[in-house]
């Protein structure tokens, strides 16, 4: 099977099964949307919603991260990991905002990626939710099941970002990212996947070569 036409069976089975997906992070502007997307860096949606209900309340504004004193933001988001590179890089993206960019986020990947703690999964999160501007999101999930189910070969998220660009209508891009986030939540787990619940063991190389494994030598 081609791998555009195994892409679109995979979108068409993730469709049917997860009509709602969509981005898990509660947020009511873009800047509790880039915050939100920075905190989620090696940590669950769900700890950082936890989080940010509270953090919301007392930062609601850029100067209140840009001024923030630094020890006490890393207290405040200390539960969602990697706390101390968290709060400086929100510290100083929202101190850049006001300063350089009137604040103002950018609306093009290249010039958002100038703001601390901003890559390119975080930038092509941000402007899909923020601007609707198709971008396709390769976290651990989407990096993890693209090779599993043998849309690319490669390990690198930018180059798997660009493998699935080329297989995937534009239209879609945004909507792959939400679907394979979901599956891999609820049903391709990185250490235990629910195989049997799985409407793509036909395809997936990964199953294949685990049944080769768990099969008896001859």
């Amino acid at each position: 099977m081609k791998k555009e036409d195994k892409l679109e069976y995979i979108l068409d089975e993730l469709r049917k099964r997860y009509p709602q997906a969509a981005c898990s992070l509660r947020h009511h502007d873009q800047l509790q949307l880039m915050v939100s997307t920075q905190l989620s860096a090696q940590c669950t949606d769900r700890m950082v919603n936890i989080v940010t209900r509270e953090l919301f309340k007392k930062y609601r504004s850029v100067d209140d991260f840009a001024d923030a004193d630094i020890n006490v933001l890393e207290q405040d988001i200390k539960p969602t990991g990697f706390y101390k590179n968290k709060a400086r890089n929100i510290k100083n993206m929202a101190v850049k905002l006001r300063d350089q960019y009137n604040y103002t986020f950018p609306a093009q990947l290249d010039e958002l990626m100038k703001l601390d703690g901003v890559g390119r999964k975080t930038g092509n999160l941000f402007l899909s939710e923020a601007h609707g501007i198709p971008g396709i999101v390769v976290d651990t999930h989407v990096k993890r099941i693209s090779k599993r189910l043998g849309l690319t070969l490669n390990d690198d998220p930018e180059k798997i970002e660009y493998d699935l660009q080329k297989i995937t209508p534009k239209e879609s891009w945004i909507e792959l990212g939400h679907l394979i986030i979901t599956f891999g939540r609820d049903i391709c787990d990185a250490k235990k996947p629910k195989c049997e619940s799985c409407c793509f063991t036909n395809i997936c190389d990964y199953y294949k070569n685990t049944q080769k494994k768990a099969s008896p030598d001859k």
